[in-house]
């Protein structure tokens, strides 16, 4: 299955935090924050859209809809709730 997002909207697949800290602790899943960090698979066709797919971006921490594709997670949310792109 394929998604185009609408309009100012985007897909976004999140990265995963890390399931280990800096010290070597492991976290459990119930311990782990919300993603805020990912990777924008799709873009919608409004051409105020700052991304495009494989941008890495920051977005805000509730928000977009959650949907699966093959198996992941996803999230659908506005372009104005990405909040930075990263770069490395």
């Amino acid at each position: 299955m394929t998604l185009q997002p609408l309009g100012t909207r985007v897909l976004i697949k999140p990265l995963e935090q890390e399931s280990v800290t800096s010290g070597g602790i492991y976290l459990p899943e119930t311990a782990k924050e919300k993603p805020q960090q990912g990777l924008v698979v799709a873009v919608g066709d409004d051409e105020t859209i700052k991304v495009k797919p494989q941008d890495k971006v920051l977005f805000a921490k509730y928000t977009g809809t959650e949907v699966q594709l093959s198996g992941a997670n996803h999230l659908i949310l506005e372009a104005n709730d990405i909040l930075a792109r990263v770069t490395d």
